[in-house]
């Protein structure tokens, strides 16, 4: 006994948690031999009675080992595939949500179906998370058959598809689709004016793949759905033509008392800032382009909006490159994910900086935008009630999914053991030397029949050595942002002998790199044909050569400013328990060792003399390395996290708004609601000109005039005097009187049409409204966010200033709501009404709700 006590407390945590779950895979172990002995349709009949048994008081965590042991059997009889052990605690993991660390290669797609069905059972919806359309269809067509033959529905939510064909998927029990397919969704959802018209139901249980990828390096960039504004395309090519006269300080002189130069350029911040020479240079161009007078000042209120414009168009020019950060492609500007190397359709940068790029590369300029709804990655999955991911690659990042998500990460062991051989890196004095050598890298690969995968960090990268390949006859493809179509086959035949890959970025990637190659168009045939053919002996033939040769050999041209993407890369190799090995060039000119990485390095280098194509490889200069790289993450982590504190501000006030939304598109009866608003708004209005106890004739005039023009009191409140002279001595019993008869004469004209015509015209009013206001104040925010900093030269906390400030803003947002909704209806019942009424009965009559919606439109005065 004491001895196990002893070998626990020597466990590390992770080991821990896997020692205590192997007890359930032993179960589900067991379980085995009954099942086998069920015919398809005693198996398929058991998802009954997982659900009879669940409205019975089961748990999922009790079902557990008969539910993961009958999709194992249903995937042996489908797939011809068993999961493996590791595979089955992968599977719980997930189940129980947590991070689940899985190498690549491992059956990461496979190990999903195991919590999907089971969480699926309750009823409430499966979302499985990919990185893209591609792998959302795929794994959805993959795993359909294994799920329909349980008894289980499947959908998938790609962008493109329709609004019916968007609720059929949200209404299956499993759901494959994008992140921001499903963060678009929930925003359009909450943007609705009936439940008809939404495709979302309860976010029960998202299962995010690549993890990693999607909660913590897109995180950094909010969801936004925008609307065109005033057309500005002549400002952004008349501050880019300005660009030229500004000149950028020396690189080795970037301090802010340096007197040459207009402006400096922060690249670890990937911030511009004009010095004050530069700003008296662009007070004097603007004042020459006739932007301002020669008397106008640029630090007036009207002309702050200048500076922002000259410093987009000085990061288009200086910070944000073609063929790394972004593509031009039919005359437009294509963003290029900086992680995975994929082209981002119909993403825009915002705040203007799209089109100062566009102005940069002169193609068309399309319209400014503002924001009319948004959230954040971290809050939209935080509104799951349940979450958990997959990744080969998360370890790294354990700490921010533990204190942002409240995700645990567990390290699964891989299947077989890992021989892959990762070696030192090689540091080398300039890229000239370091581009050389992974030339003679690759020669020597290619001559000994081993395939090679070269992983670069922009597009740019990748067609430099592409070029030179080319030049010395070596075959080769090139996989990055403008092949992103070719993807699957090109990553499928990068096993084959001789192979040579140049990947950018390798995140997400979904295609295991198979030694010896598959064919995408005999996979299926592959997977169901158990006896030897052609096919087959031709594969294991090419497959014992690369073994022989050494497996699947990785470059990579630099390091990434995450270990986790490099980490991505080398896990390429050594899938399985297949030999390989990894090597990563380095040169002092590379922008992680020049911006983030030791003076002591360059300085270690100097010291003992290296010369010209010499390269150095050394474990003090690897650590150093990834303390660089750990510096990166840390300066990524905090950019993600003040993004997030920011946002809860918001997302505070953002569940207040879709809350109210909410219960105004399902209430049966909103006039109930609208009289207690106007009640609120007469008392505040009288209150303006009655106090205390005794009433004062000298301000009846003023108020009767101001309840004229707000709720259409024609009444003369001396007559109410006349009538009952006790309301001299009583004042709050004459505002119950003037309340009481605007509320009736209110209620009187909403019943001059139908009670479902005036509740559909109330209903409008306070959705259209509350929208209006809303996206106002979201775009007031970000303004405030954005200039916020300033406070922190009087001392202030910025985000104490802004919580405080947002907060007194949404409070204002609230009241001006309100009056507004009055002013609409009272507008719309009294002014016209006559002759509109049967205008709205006949819409409605037609169920023209579009029509109907844009005719309230009208109607409504916005004060």
């Amino acid at each position: 006994m004491l001895g196990k006590i002893i070998n626990n407390f020597f466990l590390s945590r992770n080991e821990r948690i896997l020692k205590n779950l192997n007890e359930i895979v032993v179960k589900i172990n067991m379980l085995e031999k009954d099942l086998l002995q069920l015919t398809d349709y005693e198996l398929k009949k058991k998802t009954d009675e997982f659900k009879l048994r669940l409205k019975y008081g089961d748990t999922l965590d009790s079902l557990l080992p008969e539910a993961f042991s009958v999709v194992r059997e249903a995937s042996k009889r489908v797939f011809g595939m068993r999961h493996f052990d590791v595979q089955i605690l992968g599977g719980i993991i997930l189940h129980k949500q947590s991070i689940a660390e899985m190498r690549t290669g491992e059956g990461k797609t496979l190990t999903a179906t195991l919590p999907a069905y089971l969480n699926a059972l309750l009823g409430d919806g499966v979302h499985i998370v990919t990185m893209n359309d591609y792998l959302a269809n795929r794994d959805a067509n993959k795993n359909r058959v294994l799920f329909e033959f349980l008894g289980l529905s499947v959908g998938v939510n790609v962008s493109g598809i329709s609004q019916e064909d968007k609720k059929k998927a949200y209404l299956a029990d499993i759901t494959y689709g994008t992140n921001h397919e499903y963060g678009f969704d929930y925003l359009r959802d909450n943007m609705v004016f009936c439940n008809k018209q939404k495709v979302q139901r309860k976010l029960h249980f998202a299962l995010v793949d690549e993890v990693d990828s999607i909660l913590i390096d897109e995180a950094r960039t909010p969801l936004v759905i925008s609307g065109p504004i005033e057309n500005s395309d002549f400002l952004y090519q008349k501050i880019n033509s300005l660009v030229p006269y500004l000149i950028p300080k020396n690189k080795k002189n970037y301090t802010e008392t340096d007197k040459i130069g207009d402006f400096y350029i922060d690249y670890k911040q990937r911030q511009v800032h004009l010095t004050e020479i530069g700003l008296i240079k662009l007070e004097r161009l603007l004042v020459k382009h006739n932007f301002l007078s020669k008397s106008e000042s640029l630090y007036l209120s009207k002309n702050i909006f200048f500076i922002h414009h000259v410093l987009l168009a000085l990061k288009a020019h200086y910070i944000f490159l073609k063929n790394i950060d972004y593509l031009v492609q039919n005359n437009k500007i294509i963003i290029v994910d900086e992680h995975t190397g994929r082209i981002m359709s119909g993403r825009r940068w915002s705040d203007g900086l799209h089109q100062a790029v566009e102005a940069k590369e002169k193609v068309l300029i399309h319209n400014d935008n503002q924001t009319l709804a948004s959230i954040t990655l971290q809050n939209y999955f935080r509104l799951y009630s349940k979450l958990s991911g997959m990744t080969g690659t998360a370890s790294t990042e354990a700490c921010e999914f533990n204190s942002i998500y409240n995700l645990d990460t567990v390290i699964i062991p891989t299947n077989k053991p890992m021989i892959r051989n990762d070696m030192s890196d090689l540091i080398y004095l300039s890229e000239f030397d370091k581009i050389n050598a992974i030339i003679s890298d690759i020669q020597d690969c290619v001559k000994r029949g081993q395939p090679v995968l070269v992983g670069t960090v922009s597009i740019e990268k990748s067609e430099k050595i592409s070029k030179i390949l080319k030049k010395i006859n070596i075959s080769h493809n090139v996989l990055n942002a403008k092949l992103h179509s070719k993807e699957a086959i090109i990553i499928s035949r990068a096993g084959e002998p001789k192979a040579v890959t140049i990947a950018t970025n390798m995140a997400g990637r979904g295609t295991d790199i198979v030694l010896g190659g598959i064919k995408l168009e005999t996979r299926k045939k592959q997977c169901i044909v158990n006896r030897k053919s052609v096919f087959q002996y031709s594969w294991n033939k090419k497959n014992h050569a690369v073994i022989k040769s050494g497996g699947l050999h990785i470059i990579g041209t630099e390091r990434h400013d995450s270990r986790r993407i490099d980490n991505q890369l080398r896990g390429r190799s050594g899938r399985q328990g297949d030999p390989g090995s990894s090597r990563f060039y380095l040169s002092l000119d590379d922008t992680l060792i020049r911006l983030f990485a030791s003076d002591n390095i360059i300085s270690f280098i100097k010291t003992i003399g290296m010369k010209k194509g010499q390269s150095i490889e050394h474990p003090w200069l690897n650590s150093a390395i990834e303390r660089a790289q750990k510096k990166v993450e840390n300066q990524n982590f905090d950019i993600r996290k003040q993004l997030l504190e920011y946002d809860n501000v918001i997302n505070e006030q953002r569940e207040v708004v879709y809350r109210e939304r909410n219960k105004l598109i399902n209430i049966s009866n909103i006039h109930d609601h609208i009289l207690k608003i106007l009640k609120d708004r007469i008392n505040f209005c009288i209150k303006q000109y009655i106090s205390g106890n005794t009433v004062n004739q000298d301000s009846f005039r003023s108020l009767e005039k101001e309840l004229k023009n707000n709720f259409y009191f024609i009444k003369s409140i001396n007559k109410f005097l006349e009538h009952d002279t006790t309301l001299y001595d009583n004042v709050d019993k004459l505002i119950d009187l003037i309340v009481t008869t605007i509320q009736f004469s209110y209620s009187k004209n909403t019943s001059l049409v139908s009670k479902k015509c005036s509740n559909m015209i109330e209903k409008s009013v306070m959705l259209q409204i509350l929208d209006i206001f809303w996206v106002e104040h979201l775009n007031s925010v970000d303004f405030l966010r954005q200039s916020i900093h300033l406070r922190g030269y009087a001392q202030q906390d910025p985000q104490q200033e802004y919580k405080r400030e947002s907060f007194f803003m949404f409070q204002s947002m609230l009241e001006s709501i309100k009056n507004n909704v009055i002013k609409s209806l009272v507008n719309i019942f009294y002014v016209d009404f006559e002759q509109k009424k049967n205008v709205y009965m006949n819409i409605i009559d037609r169920k023209d709700y579009n029509e109907f919606h844009l005719l309230i439109m009208k109607s409504i005065k916005i004060t």
